[in-house]
């Protein structure tokens, strides 16, 4: 029997948990997606269940060890950010996986940013907006003031993806991807933790950051296997672009949340930025990514049932609805210069403008879905060009699910007349970049250009936002 050589990558999104094996050509030979019902904190609040994801993946990493037709080389994983993991000095979680949504005490919050600097200062030195518990680095802080006795018994602290990585391998590291991603935890411009995290003696808490590009090795079944740290799934899906494209370009990543990386903007943020949900995310070579996010996947799945409801057509109807320059200059006719979709200034307004627009005033389904894609193209427009800038980015690649919006491409190449709009395509993007990342220690194979579907765009006309 021919035994393939792979890697396994555990994708855990708050959904979906999966687990993928790729071959040295990074073609999927095995696939299982699975999802868990939720459980509740000591406050009722909705959170993960670690318990049944914990089981999940040591079972799953035990089965596929026994298999007798791959042999695993290498293992990393990839996880959702804004979430620990804090475990005692036996290795076991004594708290919840509380829920980055959970909201955060307002006398806490007053507290805090009083002490260090203020809401602005400490936004602009993280690099994070203030987002609550979305700031993960908040969350111990609340520990530590709220409940003492249990914050005194917390060994150490994980983020999700780096949690996982000791659940197998029993070594506890950081990861910047985890640490620059909107925790409040890092100072961009230090390159360290901000001086809150050393004066709380929140340092005492954490792991020794390992580099994202590394592995480590460890024993288990008889065999040696090389172990990543663990990824942000942002940052991971980065990775196969950061791989195969040395000219400057930007990443439109879609979905709930579409999110605009820019790994060639080097400008520090602005204060007005932060306000228009800028951030920084860290890429796995320990450099900031400029990104700004826009709400557009579940601005579209709300605003597609209010259309499909008006008209009485099936909640899936755009998907059947073709791009139509015609379609697109009679609603945009229609519309005074006040109710255009960037009159508003922002990203947010205009992705806001098409939830006050009247549906009788479309003549049909598919003046409004042109319309409501207008609107959402406009707002990205305005939340692209907030980290696009001046740096010299050629081009714009799209993934996620509006990649396969033909309505939403043509508009967004309209949009940047000056630049190659592409739609991108790519098994499973964050798990591949979860494998990419350590490719040199598991993969005698370059990565293969091919991995990467490219649709191109043209700009067949002047931009009609």
């Amino acid at each position: 029997m021919h035994v393939v050589p792979v890697i396994a990558v555990f994708d855990v999104g708050k959904t979906n948990k999966k687990i993928f094996l790729f071959n040295e050509q990074y073609g999927i030979v095995y696939e299982e997606a699975v999802q868990f019902s939720e459980t509740v904190d000591e406050d009722n609040f909705p959170c993960e269940d670690l318990t049944l994801l914990s089981g999940w993946i040591i079972d799953s990493f035990r089965k596929l060890l026994l298999r007798n037709d791959f042999f695993i080389k290498a293992i990393n994983f990839s996880a959702y950010g804004a979430s620990f993991v804090h475990v005692d000095k036996y290795g076991k979680p004594v708290l919840p996986l509380y829920s980055y949504l959970k909201p955060f005490p307002a006398d806490l919050h007053t507290l805090f940013y009083s002490l260090y600097g203020g809401e602005e200062a400490m936004a602009l030195q993280t690099a994070s907006p203030v987002l609550g518990n979305l700031n993960s680095g908040l969350q111990l802080y609340r520990l530590k003031k709220q409940q003492p006795h249990v914050y005194h018994s917390i060994d150490c602290s994980l983020h999700l993806p780096q949690y996982l990585v000791f659940l197998l391998t029993g070594r506890k590291y950081a990861d910047v991807t985890s640490i620059g991603c909107h925790t409040a935890l890092w100072n961009f411009k230090k390159g360290v933790y901000h001086h809150w995290v050393y004066n709380e003696g929140l340092d005492a808490k954490f792991a020794p950051i390992h580099k994202g590009n590394k592995t480590f090795d460890f024993e288990v079944g008889g065999r040696t296997i090389a172990a990543g740290a663990g990824l942000h799934d942002s940052s991971a899906a980065l990775i196969p672009y950061l791989t195969l494209f040395n000219e400057p370009f930007l990443l439109i990543s879609t979905g709930t949340w579409c999110i605009s990386l820019n790994p060639f903007n080097h400008s520090t943020l602005t204060q007005d930025e932060l306000k228009q949900d800028c951030l920084f995310y860290m890429s796995y070579q320990h450099k900031p990514v400029k990104a700004s996010r826009l709400f557009s996947g579940k601005e579209h799945e709300v605003q597609s049932k209010r259309i499909a409801a008006h008209f009485k057509v099936a909640p899936d109807f755009y998907k059947e609805i073709a791009y139509d320059p015609d379609t697109i200059q009679r609603v945009q006719a229609k519309t005074t210069p006040g109710e255009n979709a960037l009159s508003g200034g922002t990203p947010a307004v205009a992705l806001n403008r098409f939830m006050h627009r009247d549906l009788a005033s479309f003549a049909d389904v598919n003046e409004a879905y042109h319309q409501l894609m207008l609107d959402i193209a406009a707002a990205q427009l305005l939340s692209t060009q907030l980290v696009l800038n001046n740096s010299p980015v050629k081009r714009i690649f799209v993934d996620g699910g509006f990649s396969n919006n033909d309505i939403y491409m043509n508009l967004l190449s309209s949009a940047f007349p000056q630049r190659e709009v592409f739609a991108a395509s790519m098994p499973q993007a964050t798990a591949l970049g979860a494998a990419v990342a350590i490719h040199e220690y598991w993969n005698p194979l370059p990565f293969s250009s091919q991995l990467i579907n490219l649709r191109y765009f043209a700009n067949t006309r002047p931009a009609p936002l």
